[in-house]
């Protein structure tokens, strides 16, 4: 989550007022990031609803995470454009608006169109709730009301798939975003009613509209090559050739661009700097690998596990209860820890729990896919702030919004990014074991014979049986794909921990400072 300036000082809030304003806020960032997750266990429904695969189901989250992240790094000039206040309640209610639009979308391409719009109006939402946060407190308890900030953006990854399963199992799909419409009309309301009158002070500024326009095209560009490139048989293919050629184009030209502008949407003079470059790279990849893991094991589950929507978020669910837990912890050690040591932890945790989860066969019980995911939410609660605390470290006051923009942005998309990766990869591996798998089978002999004649002799056709023996072998292939991705996911979260070791230790801070820090997440 990115870190915007706070407005300038104003008397804090009291009693009830503060209390609603809290809620408000708090409801806000809620919607946000549990919109995030929410539909991770819904994609299957959602894809047969539609009549699209589960791999083209997924875009459905890209998309949502790509447009975020594009429009993060605008929410300085946007701020500073129309106020806090005013931008804020918009995005809230453009939020809502699009929310409802996806419940009504009648097919994927509609759907994932109105997802990149959510994603869009949703960028300012998260930074500016911290903002108006933080001139509600004292500043004396600062650390309060980014410990509460913090708090609702734990819970909601972790109601997100529980929530998202149980709607889509007892009530239909669209009800997923349908649900964001009273919270969100509800948190506008309370914001406006409260925070009008405390507007922050407006300006023009020009914007970088030739880097924005870099900016999307290069970021679309690669991630249409990815969610499509293994329906098109990837570079055999014409369009993904194109695609990938505008995308490092683009990408280069926005890269010339951004470091020559007088006012760059993105600062790219921060990667100078050696804390930052480290940091945000390692996060960005340990995030690509821990979200591009967390939609893989749903899809697992219902695919080729006989999970229900419902069941799916409940084995996601514990991840929760340590990351609760021990995020006060973090953010409280981080100031007195080195933040390193912190992150090499976290990412040895990660790493155990994708070994653990690569161990997994057809036979695994709920009790054992439990045991990982509960231990996850340890490395969750040591990951994000000790990893923003280093990225940030020795950045002046006035750096840290365009900086925590930057790095959120990078975060995003790289999470995006990670998503259409990890399908790929475990649709890859799957063809291939189904391959090693069926290459030893000789019809009419052996294992395979007896098998067959079992089937026919139990009722089914002999069209039926092969069908059944078909799904058997394509379930062990699946499982065996997703251990492969799992163990090469624990391996990279390995190596990451030398970009870690790259950083420099920050100086130690006070008590403000590690306030500061828990929050930057």
């Amino acid at each position: 989550m990115s870190v915007t300036a706070p407005p300038p000082a104003q008397v804090p809030l009291q009693g009830s007022t503060l209390l609603l304003g809290t809620l408000a806020l708090s409801l806000a960032t809620f919607m946000n990031v549990l919109d995030s997750s929410i539909a991770n266990v819904s994609i299957p429904a959602i894809a047969g609803d539609l009549g699209v695969s589960p791999s083209q189901g997924t875009w459905v989250i890209t998309s949502f995470g790509v447009a975020n992240a594009i429009s993060v790094p605008l929410t300085g000039w946007l701020t500073q454009r129309f106020g806090a206040v005013r931008l804020f309640t918009w995005s809230v209610l453009l939020f809502v608006l699009t929310s409802w639009l996806c419940g009504f979308a009648s097919s994927l391409e509609m759907l994932v169109l109105f997802r990149v719009l959510q994603g869009l109006v949703a960028g300012p939402m998260i930074p500016l709730s911290q903002t108006l946060l933080l001139s509600s407190y004292p500043r004396a308890k600062a650390g309060t009301a980014l410990a509460l900030w913090g708090v609702t953006t734990l819970v909601a990854p972790v109601v997100g798939p529980l929530l998202g399963g149980w709607i889509t199992d007892n009530v239909s799909w669209p009800w997923i975003f349908y649900i964001n419409v009273p919270i969100g009309l509800l948190a506008a309301v309370i914001t406006w009613g409260i925070y009008r009158h405390r507007e922050t002070p407006r300006r023009k500024l020009p914007i970088d509209t030739v880097g924005l326009s870099l900016l999307v095209l290069w970021v679309g560009a690669l991630q249409l090559m990815l969610d499509k490139g293994k329906e098109l048989d990837w570079f055999a293919s014409g369009e993904i050739v194109l695609m990938a050629v505008v995308a490092v184009v683009a990408f280069a030209v926005f890269i010339v661009w951004e470091l020559t502008d007088a006012h760059p949407v993105v600062d790219l003079r921060l990667f100078a700097r050696r804390n930052f470059a480290f940091g945000a790279l390692a996060l960005s990849v340990a995030y690509a690998l821990f979200f591009g893991n967390v939609v893989l094991l749903p899809l697992w589950l219902q695919q080729w596990m006989g999970y229900t929507a419902t069941s799916a978020g409940m084995a996601l669910a514990p991840v929760g209860v340590f990351a609760i837990l021990l995020t006060p912890l973090s953010g409280r050690k981080v100031a007195v820890w080195d933040p390193r040591r912190m992150a090499t932890a976290a990412f040895m945790v990660f790493a155990l729990v994708l070994w653990m989860r690569s161990q997994f066969t057809v036979e695994t019980d709920m009790r054992h896919i439990l045991i990982p995911t509960l231990i996850q939410g340890g490395a969750m609660a040591f990951f994000f702030i000790p990893l923003t605390t280093l990225t940030l470290a020795g950045l002046t006051p006035d750096r840290i919004p365009a900086a925590a923009g930057l790095s959120n942005f990078v975060r995003i998309t790289a999470g995006a990014m990670g998503t259409s990766i990890a399908t790929t990869l475990w649709d890859n591996r799957a063809a291939m074991h189904h391959a090693h798998l069926t290459e030893g089978l000789v019809q009419g002999q052996g294992v395979f014979a007896s098998t067959l004649d079992a089937l026919m002799a139990s009722g089914l056709s002999n069209t039926q049986a092969l069908a059944q023996i078909n799904r058997l072998i394509d379930q062990q292939a699946y499982t065996r794909a997703a251990n492969d991705v799992f163990l090469g996911s624990a391996g990279m979260f390995l190596v990451l921990i030398s970009l870690v070791w790259l950083t420099q230790r920050p100086p130690r801070m006070g008590a403000a400072g590690a306030a500061d820090a828990s929050g930057a997440h």
